[in-house]
Formats: C-alpha cells, structure tokens, sequence
C-alpha cells in the first residue's frame, strides 16, 4: 500500500461482473426468502424472483442519474425521502411487471422488502462478508467506470495530486490497538506495519483527555477554552455540554480562527467540530444550523440504492441482540469489574456501531471517489462499548476489528480513487479500565460534596452521563431541524435546555464527571475560588474528598503559591514541583504535574479539580458508571493512538525510544498541518 490509489491495479471489467453477480445471487436469494414466508405475495419459481432482482437494480441504474440531479436542489433531507421513495417505488413496479409474481396484498411488500433485508444480513454474517461493504458497490462500479473512461481517452489513469484521509478511531489506546493486532483482530492495520508502509506510535492526550477537547486541539488547534467534557461556565451562568448541538456550536466560535486543519476544500464527517471544514457532514456544531448533514447527493446513495438502508436497519437490531447476549453473559460469568448494561444503551449502540457506521463508511467513500483533498472522519464503535464492557475485553476488541475492516474497504475504494491518497489512523484519547467510584465507595461524587458542603440536593447541579448520545442527537437534529430556525433536537441525558439563571437562582455547587475526572464549580462565587477561600466556607470539602480511597488528588488555586495538588497526606506546588509530605502526584507518572497544571489554567477551569486515584495495574475510578473511562489521568487513558505513513515522518514531540511522541491534540494539529503542506493538500 505505497501511496493508495493505482486504478491500473484492478480488472474492473471482471470485478464489475463478480459484483453484479454476487449481487444479484443475493438479492434473489432475500427476495425469495421473504415472499416464501410473507403472506400476500407468491412466485411461480425462482426465475421470476430472479427477474425482479434484475428489475430492481436496472431500475436503480435508471433512476439514479435523475435522483442526483434532483438532490442538488432538495438537500440532504429530500435526498433521503426520495431515496427511500425509489426503493419502494422500485420493489412495487418490480412485483407489479414480472411476469410469475403474485400480489393480494400490496401492504406485504413493504414486509418483503424489510424480511429480504433481514435474510441479507443474516447470509452475509454466515458467509463472513465485511460487515459493511455492501454499502459501497454502487460507488466501486461507478468508480471503476471513471477508470475505464479515462483509459479509453488515453488520459493518465491516477492525477498527480495527493490527498490525506484521517481516520479518527474513538477511544483506542496504542495497548489496545497492539493487544488486538498479536490477537489477529486487526489485520488490515497489522499488515500496514509488517509491509513497512506504516509505523505506530502513541501521541499524549493531555487532561481532560475527552473527546471535545482533544477534537477541538486536532481540527483547530485550540482547546483552551474546554476544561471539561461538560463544565459551569460562570459568565454565561450555566453548564455547558459539549455534546449539545448548541453548545457545541458555541465552543466552535471560541476555538475557531477560520483556518483549521480542514479549511482548504476539506470535509469533516460525524465530527464534534468542523475543522472550518468546506463541506460538513453530520457535524454536531454545525448540527443546530441546518447545515450539519450536508448536501444531499452525499447521502444519496446510502438511501436509494436497493436494500442498503433496510439492511442497515435490520443489521442494527441484530447487533442490539448481541449486545444483550454479551452483556448476559458478562454477568452470567461474574465478570468484574462491570456496569450495567440495559436500557437505552442497547438502542444506542445498534444505530452508532451500524447504521452511523455504514453511512459513515458511505460518505467517506463517495469523498474518496470525488477526490476530495483532505477527508476527516470519526468512528465511535469502539469507544462506545469499551465504556461498557471494557477496553480490552472481548466485545470491545471484536468492535475494532470491525473498524479494521472498514480500513480495508476504504482501501478498496482508494484503489479507484481521483488522488494519491496518504491514510492516517489516529484515536483522541484512550480508555482506562476500572471499578467506578460509586461501585467504591457506594455513593457518587456529587452525593459526597453535598453532604460535606451540608447543602440540599436542590441547591446543587449535576451531570455525568450523556456523551454515547452525541451522534444521535447530531443525526436527529439534522434530520428534523433542517431549517436554521428550528431548535437542535436533544434526546438523553442532556436534553433539558440550560437556561442561564440570575445571580440569586444559581445553584451553590455543580459537579460534573468527566471519567475519572471530575469537577466542582461554586456558581454564586464570582471567579476562580482560591483553596483557602474554600478552606474557610467549608473546611470539611478537601480533606473529606482526599480522604476516600478513589479520589487520587484534588487541584485547586491558592492565593500565593498558584494551583496546587493536595492528596491525602501531602501537597505539590504544580508551578515549581515543590513537594509538602508525600506526593500525591507520584501515582500519574511524569507528566502528570505539567498536565494538571496545564488543566488548572483552561478558560472555565473547575474550582475544584478531582482526579481519581489509580493503581498498580493502571486501573482508575470513574465519577461516571463506565468500567472504561477517559478525562483525568492513570492507566492507558492518555496513550492514544497514532497510525502514519512511513513517508511522513514525526517532526516534532519529547524524545521516545525510537522517534517522538507527541504531547496534546495542538502539536498533533501542527504536525498534520506540517504533513498536509508536504503533501501539497493545503498552502
């Protein structure tokens, strides 16, 4: 894999029929399925259920072409109406015209057309197939024509212009990624680094080592203003949530310089920012808008082509039935430490790790084909059930060998793609395994303030929960908030709209988790509180929180001496490393003082910073009920990961052995800034 992207390397005349084969053999095989079981629908034998395959994707060739001209002037929502109208207009005028095909009832072909989806995916799981390929055959086929055509016209088969795709894997630590490839899981990744096309490293994800900050450090090169995966913003009188379309967007305006890692005819897609991305596609600040989904031919064919939608759907109640079975037998096997795995998180994990990943999987290509310059995309799978089941546990690593093998489809489509594309595999974080805090010490964070604090629940504010949401409220709010006026669309946890309050409204006490971090803000107290300040209000706060065996350290600015770390029995001066007693910052390795240091100084920094403790085997205390965590410090949470090409070497970063490793997602962004402009993507 040089440098992606050889059309010569095909027989596209041979592909193109095996495709066409093996998707009509398909087809026919779902279709005849669903009418043998669906009652008001019959078939005088096989050839004319083969036939109707037939019509079905001739009528699909047809149509298409006019499909795409209409999505230019209907957008992304009229795209994916009229693209589910064809497929039922398709399927009825198929049953209808041919020949051998019986129907009584009309309300039944809509059963045929979900039972053939659902025969589909379970044919494809048996035989092995890439869980989502099926999604990208119209694109290859139209890809390889382009190929031929330029053949045919003598023009050079491959432009000189290079590209870069960026392939964000959510939560995945280089410990994890190595563990998955010695177990055979990712071999896409694995033979990158055995052809020598690739080498790995790990880049540092500095506190808080969440998803918006680290994005936010990637695509802007800025993050200061993020202290926290939700934080009290004193100025607007409010919790923030970076996972709310709103807000997200709101945090944008602040990290933005219009100049971001995307800003040169880039495009992101099923981000948390832009990237001052040219086109965005289910972007969350660009969400509440009515511009987040994007234009509607990139979403076209992901919903018009024959079966890829429905199967989508039916595939996403099938991973919803195996998350029960795997959480089932989790508890049946007594593993620990766990968490509960039931209710929405179910639901929740069907659509991100199915359907948002096949059409994830869909516009990257199409941006691929188009030769888009630079392609940003993120992939939460992994992230999503290593916070439930555990970053190096089973389910979660079959989760990344998933990812692995979308690696492996967007290679396919490289190979026919209009650049000379460069792939770069990197993660925003980690994830740290662990017991939660409640699971502890039988209570949880916000609980333990308010009683040292002596205040009523109703005088405090607290959030934890919310961020496995993101993606859906991005994809709802686009969907049903297409004009700039509507409100985003909110569900979960964080949907109560935050509403800034007057002085005496404000609550005395906010906590919020963020992982294994967590942190306390007090609303009615202008400015950053000082420890003695608080030493004096509520003398039982530090030392009641230092003095339970999940809280590590707790940060907090002093008068004279800066932000310091106070830990059960000492204090580390963060400034200058001055150490009173022992060091409660010995358990968070060297770059643990620079990092809470670095964290204590973040616009809206917490008043109180709570870092978990963690212990000899890496393993930390969520505030939050995840068994996989990411935000504070301890264990693999900062490790994240950094796939490149060998061509492009690290320019920057501390010494390591055997190259650099970089230290926060804003020399990360300077070096995929240096990458792109070696590459000739960006000026």
């Amino acid at each position: 894999m040089p440098h992606l992207g050889r059309a010569g390397d095909l027989v596209p005349t041979l592909r193109d029929l095996a495709d066409a084969g093996w998707g009509l053999l398909t087809t026919s095989l779902g279709l005849g399925a669903a009418i043998a079981l669906v009652d008001g629908v019959t078939a005088d034998g096989p050839v004319p259920v083969i036939f109707v395959a037939v019509t079905v994707a001739g009528g699909d060739f047809l149509l298409r072409p006019l499909l795409r001209v209409l999505a230019l002037g209907i957008g992304a929502i009229g795209a994916m109406v009229a693209g589910l109208l064809a497929q039922v207009a398709l399927a009825w005028g198929a049953l209808l015209l041919v020949p051998g095909i019986g129907v009584t009832d009309w309300g039944a072909v809509l059963v045929v057309l979900v039972v053939a989806s659902v025969v589909m995916a379970l044919g494809r799981w048996l035989v092995g197939a890439n869980d989502s390929s099926y999604v990208l055959g119209d694109i290859m086929r139209r890809a390889r024509s382009r190929a031929r055509a330029r053949e045919r016209r003598g023009e050079p088969a491959l432009p000189a212009e290079a590209g870069l795709l960026l392939v964000q894997l959510d939560g995945l630590s280089r410990s994890a990624l190595e563990q998955a490839i010695e177990a055979g899981l990712a071999p896409t990744m694995a033979r990158w680094l055995r052809e020598g096309t690739h080498h790995l490293t790990s880049w540092w994800s500095q506190v808080p080592s969440t998803t918006p900050s680290a994005q936010a450090g990637v695509l802007h090169g800025n993050n200061q203003p993020i202290p926290a995966f939700r934080w009290w913003d004193k100025e607007l009188g409010r919790l923030v949530v970076a996972n709310r379309p709103q807000d997200s967007a709101l945090v944008e305006s602040r990290v933005s310089d219009g100049n971001g890692l995307l800003a040169h005819g880039g495009v992101a897609i099923s981000t948390m920012f832009s990237g001052d991305a040219q086109t965005r596609l289910l972007v969350m600040s660009a969400a509440g808008g009515g511009g987040g989904l994007g234009p509607g031919p990139s979403f076209l064919r992901f919903f018009a082509s024959p079966f890829v939608l429905s199967r989508a759907l039916s595939r996403s109640v099938l991973e919803m039935v195996k998350e029960l079975y795997q959480g089932r037998r989790q508890r049946v096997r007594n593993v620990v430490p766990r968490v509960r795995r039931q209710g929405w998180y179910v639901v929740l994990r069907g659509i991100s790790n199915v359907l948002l990943r096949d059409l994830n999987v869909s516009l990257v290509a199409e941006h691929l084909v188009r030769g888009t310059p630079a392609i940003y995309v993120n992939l939460v799978d992994y992230d999503e059930i290593a916070h439930h089941a555990g970053p190096s546990r089973p389910e979660a690593l079959r989760a990344l060998e998933g990812l692995d093998g979308v690696l492996a489809l967007l290679e396919q489509v490289l190979l026919t793609s209009g650049r000379s594309y460069r792939v770069v595999v990197l993660s925003d974080h980690g994830q740290s395994l662990g017991a939660t805090f409640r699971q502890v010490e039988g209570t949880d964070l916000a609980t333990v303030c308010r009683g040292l604090l002596e205040v009523p629940d109703s005088a405090s504010v607290e959030a934890s929960e919310g961020e496995a949401w993101g993606p859906v409220n991005t994809l709802l709010t686009t969907l049903l908030s297409s004009r700039p006026a509507r409100r985003p669309v909110v569900v979960g946890p964080d949907r109560h709209r935050p509403e800034a309050a007057a002085t005496e409204q404000l609550p005395e006490l906010a906590v919020v988790a963020s992982g294994n971090l967590g942190a306390v803000w007090f609303p009615r107290l202008p400015g950053r509180v000082t420890l003695e300040e608080v030493h004096v209000r509520w003398p039982r706060l530090v030392p009641g929180l230092v003095s339970r065996d999940s809280v590590g350290v707790v940060v907090a600015q002093t008068e004279s001496r800066g932000p310091v770390a106070v830990g059960r029995a000492g204090l580390c001066v963060l400034g200058d490393g001055t150490v009173e007693g022992e060091d409660p910052l010995a358990q968070y390795g060297p770059r643990g003082r620079a990092d809470l240091l670095r964290c204590a100084g973040l616009d809206n920094a917490a008043d109180l910073i709570v870092v978990s403790s963690v212990d000899a085997y890496g393993q930390v205390h969520a505030f939050e009920e995840q068994v996989g965590s990411h935000g504070g410090l301890g264990g693999q949470q900062n490790e994240a990961v950094l796939l490149y090409p060998a061509d492009l070497p690290v320019e920057d970063g501390d010494p390591l052995a055997g190259g650099r490793e970089l230290v926060g997602s804003e020399e990360l962004h300077d070096q995929l800034v240096a990458w792109m402009r070696r590459l000739g993507v960006r000026p």
